[in-house]
């Protein structure tokens, strides 16, 4: 059967880089396009004809992923991996407890890196449902470990990546039972778009970081029994 994979965030940065090692190894890739001006994805569709299939997915809305897992199910019956990858930062995270917080900002970074993943992970069980790896990914980050965290800001995006690790604990006890496996991680930091522009005082490319990532969620765990968060060097993160 057919090896396949769906992706949110694909456009570029990680989400880019992790679609392209799919296809370089051979799956069928259906990507989550948020930016359907930004010309990466096009470009490589071309280069994989086929393989690559282009899908409008805007996390941060239900009616957005209904429409995304229709469009998938209309091509495939079923999917191996998916990988939850989408993600955003605010220029607003800099702020002290001494400063005004933007409290709209916070929802919005909540409802894309928190509710986004449950978002997908609910619409598009029934073709994982049918899938032979039965993997759930989860790109999240160092900034939601509660016991090494040291920032004294970051309110919103931290707070949203420790509550994505809260609600990726909860499937793994409802459905690791039912066969799934699952993938935590932690990518580095990143040369990437999250805030908007890409940050280039970041230390990883977002091909390093893959370089990793992919055998994490791909390949079989030692123990799948045990939800760990792992970063890019292999090393596990506490909660």
């Amino acid at each position: 059967m057919e090896m396949n994979a769906f992706i949110t965030g694909a456009d570029r940065g990680l989400g880019f880089a992790l679609t392209d090692g799919l296809l370089k190894r051979g799956w069928q890739v259906y990507a989550g396009q948020y930016l359907p001006d930004w010309p990466d994805l096009s470009r490589l569709a071309g280069q994989f004809p086929g393989k690559l299939h282009l899908i409008p997915l805007d996390v941060g809305s239900m009616d957005s992923v209904c429409a995304a897992a229709q469009a998938v199910t209309a091509a495939t019956d079923h999917l191996d991996v998916l990988i939850n990858n989408a993600g955003v930062v605010s220029q607003t995270s800099s702020r002290s407890i001494r400063e005004a917080q933007d409290y709209g900002e916070m929802h919005r970074l909540y409802d894309i890196n928190t509710l986004g993943p449950l978002r997908v992970v609910e619409a598009f069980l029934p073709l994982m449902d049918r899938g032979t790896m039965r993997r759930l990914c989860f790109v999240s980050s160092e900034a939601g470990s509660i016991e090494r965290s040291k920032r004294t800001n970051m309110y919103g995006y931290t707070m949203s990546k420790a509550a994505l690790n809260m609600g990726v604990k909860i499937l793994f006890n409802h459905l690791r039972p039912e066969g799934y496996t699952f993938r935590l991680y932690h990518p580095g930091w990143l040369k990437s778009y999250m805030g908007g522009k890409k940050n280039m005082n970041a230390t990883l490319e977002p091909e390093e970081s893959v370089a990793s990532a992919l055998p994490l969620f791909l390949d079989p765990a030692e123990n799948e029994d045990r939800l760990v968060l792992m970063d890019y060097k292999g090393e596990e993160w506490p909660w």
